[in-house]
């Protein structure tokens, strides 16, 4: 049912493909960013199942049909012959990804799809939406997991963002190294550990504090983290612990100077005997907030991170783009058939052909640079390719990968960044320092194409 979760022109694209008698030609279309959002060193991979999916499921219905005969741009093209076209529409095309939870960098491409024309076309939309939202999501999620350290990240921002983008977030945070999600539908959906206590109104809505605090541990009473800045964080403190005692799990802090409030808690619950009490802290985090509190020996044990990781609020906006990098005749396996495609605008240009991403590592196993090159290159000892194929003639090529496994990867990607990719400043040198290369055989193949198409020999 996701089939107009699209951009009409990529629909009048492909009827006019059709028309024009082009539905046997087969594209290779690839998804990059071009460059990195101001506030990154890095990005992380994250999305690639949700496209998988719609892919699998693809499908117009006679509904959908007859909605699209009635847009005015489009009518002229919904005929008889198109429409039962789009009701036996699938997806048949190769798919090649970086695999989600891994560290990337500018113009290296994270989706290679070869299919087509139509099919290549139509799935556009669709890619980008899901793979720019949940990258950037996931991109900032790791800054935060990292500024958090050995501490616990708690993602719950859902009330900031919108219901299914809420869902797709808290995957992608958890994905990274988040601990777990508020949201109760990502934790059905994902198999994600669900957290969260009470709110301030549960505190209110007693006659007092001490009222809240022994009703919540009487129903809660394996687990009683209590909201202890209601009305005074200390004073809240020693009421938690002289109410739950040896059940208190947590206390949690929403408020005020998050440093010193904690440093006073951790005495007031030790002195209490509740040394195993863990503190909470949440208000208005991010990286940089957390950086400064662990700087400072804040006894903090669990961030809750909420608006600013679900929205990416210092760089909201993905600048993923698609682009067809080879056009051929009607067999996917002619690859000697093909003619490879390259834009050349100011600012915009792309790469022609197919490419593959081969990543050197130092002794230590740091990332050392990466070089894109053509798919049918070989590279040197000790490169590691980064796009691996997860879908043949429409169906995909192993069972979809587990979160667990996407966290390791990310763990081992994220500790394998070199010093000056891990800072968190705001403003990072221009280009990051981090070394993307263009392979020479593929930088033979750009001013070939570029004379080519200057000329206008085709």
């Amino acid at each position: 049912m996701d089939a107009l979760h699209t951009d009409l022109y990529q629909l009048t694209m492909a009827a006019g493909y059709f028309h024009r008698g082009m539905t046997s030609r087969v594209a290779t279309c690839e998804l990059f960013v071009r460059r990195l959002p101001r506030h990154r060193r890095f990005l992380v991979a994250m999305g690639l199942d949700r496209v998988v999916r719609y892919l699998e499921g693809l499908r117009f219905t006679d509904e959908q049909i007859a909605y699209l005969s009635a847009i005015p741009a489009l009518a002229d093209a919904m005929t008889p012959a198109f429409c039962d076209y789009l009701r036996s529409f699938r997806f048949h095309g190769d798919v090649w990804a970086v695999p989600e939870g891994t560290v990337f960098f500018p113009n290296e491409p994270l989706l290679r799809v070869t299919a087509p024309l139509i099919e290549a076309q139509l799935i556009e939309t669709f890619a980008l939406s899901a793979i720019n939202h949940a990258t950037a999501i996931a991109s900032k999620a790791a800054r935060v997991v990292l500024a958090a350290g050995d501490a616990g990240v708690m993602e719950f921002g859902t009330r900031r963002a919108h219901p299914d983008a809420a869902v797709d977030a808290a995957r992608a945070a958890y994905a990274v190294g988040c601990v777990g999600t508020s949201n109760v539908e990502a934790g059905m959906r994902f198999g994600i550990p669900v957290l969260g206590t009470a709110a301030h109104m549960w505190t209110m809505a007693h006659k007092t504090e001490e009222a809240a605090f022994e009703g919540y541990v009487a129903v809660f009473p394996s687990a009683a983290i209590l909201l202890i800045d209601t009305y005074d964080t200390l004073v809240g403190a020693a009421r938690a612990a002289a109410i739950a005692r040896d059940k208190l799990k947590g206390v949690r802090l929403d408020s005020g100077d998050l440093g010193a409030l904690s440093v006073a808690v951790r005495r007031i619950l030790d002195a209490a005997g509740c040394a195993s009490a863990k503190i909470v802290a949440s208000g208005d985090l991010n990286e940089h907030r957390i950086a400064e509190l662990r700087r400072a020996g804040a006894p903090i044990d669990l961030y809750g991170v909420g608006t600013d990781l679900v929205t990416s609020i210092d760089a909201p906006s993905l600048g993923g783009v698609y682009k067809l990098v080879e056009i051929g005749g009607a067999d996917p396996a002619a690859a000697a058939e093909r003619t490879p495609i390259a834009k050349f605008s100011e600012g915009k240009a792309t790469l022609p052909g197919a490419h593959q991403v081969h990543r050197f590592r130092d002794r230590a196993g740091k990332l050392a640079r990466d070089v894109i090159a053509l798919d049918s290159e070989s590279m040197s000892a000790g490169a590691e390719p980064l796009l691996a194929p997860v879908m043949k003639r429409g169906a995909r090529v192993a069972p979809p990968e587990g979160l667990d496994a996407i966290r390791t990867r990310v763990r081992e990607q994220l500790g394998a960044l070199p010093e000056a990719l891990r800072r968190i400043d705001d403003d990072p040198a221009p280009g990051a320092p981090f070394a993307v290369e263009v392979s020479a055989e593929l930088g033979a193949l750009v001013e070939a194409v570029r004379a080519r198409v200057v000329a206008g020999a085709g």
